[in-house]
């Protein structure tokens, strides 16, 4: 039996998770099929590269993950399998791999192409196709052409100005909690900071440590950690990446880091060095 996850933007009002699914099991009753997310923002591959980066871990070796986000081939945009750290991603060659292959360069990389293969070649046909044929243990250069590289792609940098004093980052993912989630990661902010004094400053909102947890403020014999409940902090999550946070905030009724500020993708964080 083989793992398969499905992450996308389909939502589940309509048919088409459950089409994929369809498709899978038709020719493969053994997969293990797993749900990620199918909530990903329409189209936006940079909540989907997050997404991927954070979860392909969590998963033993030789699953493979299907991501249905942006996946319509277009002038220069294929359809990949990348085998990386032995895990097989199949996804549209449009930046959501490029997270990972910056990272560690892949092992292999495939343009699929058996798409003549089909009188309907969709995307949900094609994806399932290789997933199976990938989870019965068949090689990927039966249903790919080996290629070298990814496209470039245009990510949202992080920036440091010219004198050295500020980094700035962006906005890169709200969770269900409100969170958010900065390109930033723990090892950015260390070289930068280097143990100096600083601001996280976002919005009208500065934050001059770092939680190691969502629970950590200091109680004292007459503040209790209830009391707590509503201040912003900024930590460094399961995946690396730094986070906007409200302690115990709710978005349904008192608020979140991400209605209470006003924030949303791309807009800038940043972190400032002070004497």
């Amino acid at each position: 039996m083989s793992i398969i996850t499905l992450t996308s933007d389909f939502g589940t009002k309509d048919h088409f998770v459950g089409s994929l699914k369809g498709k899978i099991v038709s020719q493969y009753k053994e997969a293990i099929l797993i749900d990620i997310t199918h909530h990903i923002d329409h189209f936006n591959i940079f909540e989907a590269r997050y997404i991927v980066e954070s979860m392909y871990k969590n998963f033993p070796k030789n699953t493979i993950h299907i991501i249905a986000v942006n996946t319509e081939i277009t002038n220069g945009i294929e359809h990949l399998i990348m085998q990386w750290e032995d895990h097989y991603f199949i996804a549209a060659d449009n930046g959501i791999l490029n997270a990972l292959a910056e990272k560690k360069k892949p092992q292999k990389i495939g343009q699929i192409n058996i798409h003549n293969r089909f009188d309907e070649p969709s995307d949900l046909t094609i994806f399932a196709a290789v997933a199976c044929h990938l989870a019965k243990g068949a090689n990927m250069n039966v249903v790919s052409k080996e290629i070298q590289n990814l496209n470039e792609f245009n990510a949202i940098n992080v920036q440091i100005s010219n004198d050295l004093s500020e980094l700035k980052g962006s906005i890169i993912y709200i969770d269900h909690f409100g969170n958010c989630i900065s390109n930033i990661t723990q090892k950015m902010f260390d070289d930068f900071v280097k143990g100096k004094n600083f601001e996280i400053r976002i919005r009208n909102k500065n934050i001059k440590r770092i939680h190691k947890s969502y629970a950590d403020f200091k109680e004292t014999p007459t503040k209790t950690l209830k009391e707590f409940e509503g201040d912003y902090l900024a930590l460094f999550n399961d995946s690396g990446y730094l986070e906007i946070a409200i302690y115990n905030g709710n978005p349904s009724s008192t608020g979140s880091a991400s209605s209470l500020l006003g924030l949303k993708f791309r807009d800038v964080i940043s972190i400032k060095l002070i004497s």
